[in-house]
């Protein structure tokens, strides 16, 4: 990672002041905290997540831990995304109703705070795929220090090694939403579903994986590296047992594999 990106990294946060910042517990928004820990002091930085039915419970946990970790203040607020119908219909935009009722809480909670700024970690690379929630950052006004100063996914995981953050290498976790067909209701029962079978998954061992709900049949993505491992009797038998006690009739293995967005391969 060049050094310019790191100083301007700084520089953008020194401007703000202080800062809200939206904490997933993902590489980019560990990063951003981080960042602004040691650059504004503690005192000027809140992280906050937002807790609902499309996080995990796993998710949730290892935000509050990592937070914890780190020596930043963290709030857990209440998300209700799920109760809005525009969200629940899972239009293509559905990101944009996510992350319009994420930032309204979280620029209401700078307010009370008395903290100037709501910052995200969105990267320049963000830019190449379909996010609405960026709009939505747009239109709430929140900052997006990563992006300004120019980093890529591959500058964040370069910086965040450095910095000896755990996240470094963390794979990439999307809300649990991204996980149905555009079009198909999200309820709360559903979610639920999609959550205990990655559950299944991370208890054997998988590192990488979504659980691609599609009615009564979960399609499984996987890193090409796990496939042949995925369909040894023993841990096949131990999947298809979980998956039915789930609710599912039928699982099946995807054969391209791990990829992330892929049910915005249809747009």
């Amino acid at each position: 990672m060049e050094q310019r990106k790191e100083q301007s990294l700084q520089a953008i946060l020194t401007n703000l002041g202080s800062v809200v910042v939206a904490f997933s517990g993902g590489a980019d928004s560990a990063l951003l905290l981080k960042m602004a820990l040691d650059t504004l002091g503690p005192e000027k930085v809140l992280a906050a997540t937002g807790r609902s039915d499309s996080l995990s419970d796993f998710e949730l946990s290892g935000a509050v831990e990592l937070a914890a970790r780190l020596g930043a203040r963290h709030e857990v607020l209440d998300t209700e995304e799920v109760a809005d119908a525009n969200y629940a219909a899972n239009p293509t935009n559905r990101c944009y109703f996510c992350k319009t009722e994420l930032y309204g809480k979280l620029r209401r909670l700078a307010d009370a705070r008395g903290l100037t700024h709501v910052v995200a970690g969105i990267i320049s690379d963000d830019a190449d795929d379909w996010r609405p929630g960026i709009k939505a950052a747009a239109e709430a006004g929140v900052r997006k220090p990563l992006a300004d100063a120019g980093l890529t996914k591959a500058d964040v995981r370069t910086l965040s090694k450095r910095l000896d953050l755990p996240t470094w290498d963390k794979p990439a976790m999307a809300c649990l939403s991204s996980r149905f067909p555009y079009g198909e209701a999200i309820t709360p029962e559903k979610l639920k579903m999609v959550e205990r079978a990655e559950d299944a998954l991370r208890e054997l061992g998988f590192r990488q994986y979504r659980v691609r709900h599609h009615g009564n049949l979960a399609r499984v993505e996987l890193e090409a590296e796990d496939l042949a491992r995925a369909v040894d009797p023993k841990i096949r038998s131990r999947l298809f047992t979980a998956f039915k006690v789930i609710g599912y009739t039928y699982v099946t293995l995807d054969l391209q594999g791990f990829r992330s967005g892929s049910m915005n391969e249809v747009l």
